[in-house]
Order: structure tokens, then C-alpha cells, then sequence
């Protein structure tokens, strides 16, 4: 869930303004623990592939939602996701994206 950049408050005469209020707050709170704790559901940048559309900054991250050992003879590693290398809008494994892996020691 993103929060909206531009928030809309009701007028001060609203009689349900605290209730929005703290719907609002309730809404940022969990976002901001959540990124805190490392839980997926507070972050926007996820995907179970990497991007396929969209225009991307270079520095950009998704994390993988499944990540899973892959790899074998010692030289097992895990995706965790993928970093943009290049900005625009195309969206080339290897070439505009690159898979960011930790290698697990087995």
C-alpha cells in the first residue's frame, strides 16, 4: 500500500474528522513499523519477477516476494532481487536490471 502524497483532510467542520484523522495516522503508523520490522507488506517494490514495464531510476530496487536457494556444488546463493543499472523504461535482465544474490555456503 503507498501512501498518497497529497493528502486531503476534510473541512474542520466535518463531523467525522477525528475518525478520518486517525484512520490517516493509523495508515502511516503501520507503514513506517512496517518498513522498520523488514515485513513485505510495507514495501512497494516488490515483484516474484523482475520488472517487465514501468520507467525505473538507475539505483532503483525490488526485492523478490519468493526467494529460494538456487545454485549447487558450494556455490548455492539465494535472489533476494534486482537493482536498476540504467534509467528509462526498458526493462532488460542483465542489461537494465541485475539480479542481487547471497551466496549461502553450501
Amino acid at each position: 500500500m503507498k501512501l498518497r502524497e497529497e493528502v486531503q483532510f476534510p473541512a474542520s467542520t466535518e463531523p467525522n474528522l477525528k475518525a478520518v484523522l486517525y484512520d490517516f495516522l493509523q495508515a502511516v503508523a503501520k507503514k513506517v513499523n512496517g518498513i522498520a520490522s523488514g515485513t513485505f507488506f510495507a514495501v512497494d517494490g516488490i515483484s516474484v519477477a523482475v520488472p517487465s514495464s514501468g520507467t525505473w531510476a538507475k539505483g532503483d530496487f525490488i526485492r523478490k516476494t519468493s526467494p529460494v536457494e538456487a545454485g549447487g556444488g558450494g556455490a548455492k546463493y539465494v535472489i533476494v532481487g534486482w537493482i536498476r543499472v540504467t534509467d528509462g523504461s526498458a526493462n532488460v535482465l542483465n542489461t537494465d536490471w541485475l539480479e542481487c544474490r547471497f551466496l549461502t555456503g553450501n
